[in-house]
Parts: C-alpha cells; sequence; structure tokens
C-alpha cells in the first residue's frame, strides 16, 4: 500500500483510487455537501478525500487527487464567482495548497514514533486538513493582501488579523471533522483491504 516507487508509474489500482476520490471531492463540491454548516463558521470536508487516499495509497495518490480537488476550484469560481473568485483563480492559491494536503497527510501518517494506528491517522487528518486551511489563506494573504481587504471593505493593515482569524475559525472545526471521519474511514476500507 506505500507508494516506495515515489514517482513511478502509477498502478491501476491507484489510478482507479484517484478517479473515485476526484469524483467524491467534486461532487461534495457541486452539491454543497462538502460544507457543514457550524456555529461559527461554513467546515469544509472536501480535503478529506486527499488525506484519505494519501494515507492509503502514497503521497503520489494524495497529490493527484489534491490536484483535481485544485482544478476543481478553479473551476467552481469560473462557472460560479463570488467576491474572492480573483484569488481562487490563481493556482497558487487554489491547487498549490490542495496538492501539498497529500504529502503533507502521507508523511504525518509515517511518522515512525507514532505506534497507534488511530493517532496516526488522526493526527495525518489533522495534518492535511490544516495544510489546506492555512496554504490557501496564507496563498491569498501574500499575493492578494490588498485586493481581499478591498473585496471585504476592510483596511489593508487589518487583512492578516481577518485572513488569520478565518484560520482559526474555519481551521479547527475543520480539523476536528476530518478526524472524526477519516479515522473510521480509513480503518474501515483497511479492514476490507486485510480481508
Amino acid at each position: 500500500m506505500d507508494n516506495k516507487k515515489g514517482l513511478k508509474r502509477l498502478s491501476t489500482r491507484q489510478i482507479t483510487i484517484i478517479g473515485m476520490l476526484s469524483a467524491i471531492s467534486i461532487v461534495l463540491g457541486s452539491t454543497g455537501y462538502g460544507f457543514i454548516p457550524l456555529p461559527m463558521a461554513k467546515a469544509t470536508i472536501m480535503q478529506i478525500p486527499v488525506i484519505i487516499g494519501a494515507i492509503l495509497e502514497g503521497p503520489v495518490v494524495g497529490i493527484c487527487v489534491g490536484l483535481i480537488f485544485g482544478l476543481f476550484s478553479i473551476f467552481q469560481n469560473i462557472t460560479a464567482p463570488n467576491i474572492l473568485s480573483f484569488a481562487f483563480l490563481n493556482p497558487l492559491v487554489s491547487v498549490l495548497p490542495r496538492m501539498l494536503i497529500g504529502a503533507a497527510a502521507y508523511y504525518t501518517y509515517k511518522i515512525p514514533v507514532i505506534k497507534n494506528e488511530i493517532v496516526k491517522i488522526g493526527i495525518s487528518a489533522v495534518a492535511g486538513s490544516l495544510t489546506n486551511t492555512v496554504g490557501v489563506l496564507t496563498a491569498i494573504y501574500f499575493i492578494y493582501a490588498a485586493q481581499y481587504a478591498h473585496a471585504k471593505g476592510i483596511a489593508i493593515d487589518t487583512a492578516a488579523k481577518v485572513i488569520y482569524g478565518i484560520a482559526l475559525t474555519n481551521g479547527l472545526p475543520e480539523a476536528a471533522v476530518a478526524v472524526i471521519i477519516t479515522i473510521p474511514a480509513v480503518l474501515a476500507v483497511k479492514k476490507v483491504i486485510r480481508r
């Protein structure tokens, strides 16, 4: 199940898993089911297929699913624009952080000092989810701070506080939801594979 071959040819199984998990991401995004309303914010779960793919099949699979997630984000912002679409049309904002989810989740899962499988999956889910949140928001801040402040009607010197406030209010609930969904999903798939 480890992707020891690195960037060499993907197996048929890995290509199938990339397709399946990418389809799940697209369905979650296009139907609105990829967002869970919480009292303080909407938590996205669209990063979860990327995390699951990385844990089960390695970083290349996670990166590929993250690529599809990012490309779909661009498509969504073209077809249903909002006040921040200008940022999400840039692949450095919408694609690169989503690809990094897979790498972060996989390499966190492989930390050798963590032995408990549930803890490994949980920490990996947190790392992947926070990579998405912090990666996207940091890219927005560094590339589009002025445009973001203008779009939100705030002073440019408060853009960092607002953006990283969103990272806290969205990032932590998203990470918690990712842990709650990812642990049973990965354990169930691993149980089926062992049979």
